[in-house]
């Protein structure tokens, strides 16, 4: 990928990543206390929405950044033609290799971030310096494996789904999608990929509110979901399921469409320089 590329899809990324997560935080909340073990009212209900903001604004720019250039570099380096079947092959495995960076960023951030959402009294600093003396680097990255197993199927989905739609909106008008229309397919996109790996998110929440030492902390993932199914059964296994599919419908029109435009924007201005 060029220079002007490279640092267009970095920058776009951080821009949508931070624009999404922010405007979206209280429904995150109220998601990440539905699926919590103690119960949503425990967890603090409808209190405090925006604890642990502090942790998502520092990690979302460089959390998103990191995903869209690996995301980009690798659909480069494949260079798969537009019209071959291979395509969504390749946006897979852009998509996935892109998770799999970002969430060396994303899961210390994702951490702090859930256990003030659900001790909303705590802030974000003191419960990062608790999880440093308490359990070390390893605390923070409680939950990698889980966040790694929710993340790529979820943008095997997304992903390959966006691109689909935007290909086939294109193909319908006759030219490239506008900004907007982009963001209504990550709307589409997001919703359904949300939907379907619901259980995944729940398990992750669970490894990573769990107490140190326990069994579920461990994070199996496996152990994770058998556990919820065996006490709560489906109804469990998809706690938090509309405020997840609303947060991330809302946060993919905001998240692809801000990225889209960013780097259009970007791209425009570096062909515009003599």
């Amino acid at each position: 990928m060029d220079r002007p590329g490279f640092t267009a899809s970095l920058v776009a990324g951080g821009v949508a990543g931070v624009s999404v997560d922010l405007i979206l935080f209280p429904l995150d909340t109220i998601k990440t206390r539905l699926q919590s073990p103690q119960g949503f009212y425990k967890a603090g209900g409808f209190y405090g929405v925006y604890a642990g903001v502090p942790s998502t604004a520092i990690g979302s720019f460089p959390n998103a950044a990191a995903f869209f250039v690996t995301y980009e570099y690798v659909k480069w380096i494949l260079n798969t033609d537009a019209s071959s079947y291979l395509m969504p092959v390749t946006h897979m495995l852009a998509a996935s290799a892109g998770e799999v960076v970002a969430c060396l960023i994303r899961v210390p951030s994702e951490v702090v971030k859930q256990r003030a959402q659900v001790s909303a009294s705590s802030g974000t600093f003191r419960i990062f310096s608790n999880i440093l003396c308490q359990e070390g680097i390893q605390g923070l990255y409680r939950g990698y494996k889980s966040t790694v197993l929710r993340e790529i199927p979820f943008s095997l989905v997304q992903f390959p789904l966006w691109e689909s739609l935007k290909a086939l909106w294109s193909w319908r008008q006759g030219h490239v999608v506008d900004c907007w229309q982009s963001a209504v397919c990550g709307a589409f996109a997001g919703g359904f990929a949300a939907a379907v790996t619901t259980p995944l998110d729940v398990a992750k929440t669970r490894i990573m509110l769990a107490k140190a030492g326990s069994s579920t902390a461990s994070g199996n993932i496996l152990s994770a979901l058998h556990a919820v199914w065996r006490t709560q059964g489906l109804s469990g296994l998809f706690a938090g399921v509309f405020p997840r599919m609303a947060a991330i419908s809302l946060g993919g029109f905001i998240f692809l469409g801000a990225y889209d435009q960013t780097r259009s924007f970007l791209l425009e201005l570096g062909r515009e320089r003599p």
